[in-house]
């Protein structure tokens, strides 16, 4: 499941996730995406981590077919908030393989400062 957050800030797409994500889902957050794209503006993200009980094959497509579309020059910074390690280590990783992207892991303590992360 993805739920669409409010966190106050206008160039950020805000959701958490927790369950399974599906192909409808993925399309709903892609094409608020495309709706900020569209703005002109830097997107941020802010993503909450709760647990992942898989994503449809659909879906992960859905997605390539997003970024192959538009590209990464739209994000500024993603931030990660979220308790499980794997998920903060896996952000690292992204951060050093995606360079024109700001992307940082934060654990469930840390949201304030993973909000701050993107006002910077």
């Amino acid at each position: 499941m993805i739920e669409m957050l409010d966190i106050g800030l206008d160039n950020v797409v805000a959701y958490r996730l927790e369950g399974k994500i599906t192909e409808a889902q993925m399309t709903s957050v892609m094409a608020l995406l495309r709706e900020k794209i569209q703005q002109g503006k830097k997107i941020n993200i802010y993503q909450e981590v709760v647990s992942l009980g898989g994503v449809e094959m659909d879906a992960m497509v859905e997605k390539f077919k997003f970024f192959l579309d538009v590209g990464i020059s739209h994000f500024d910074k993603i931030a990660v908030v979220s308790s499980k390690k794997w998920i903060q280590k896996l952000i690292q990783l992204e951060d050093k393989l995606f360079k024109g992207i700001n992307m940082k892991g934060f654990s469930t303590d840390e949201k304030d400062e993973a909000l701050a992360f993107l006002k910077q």
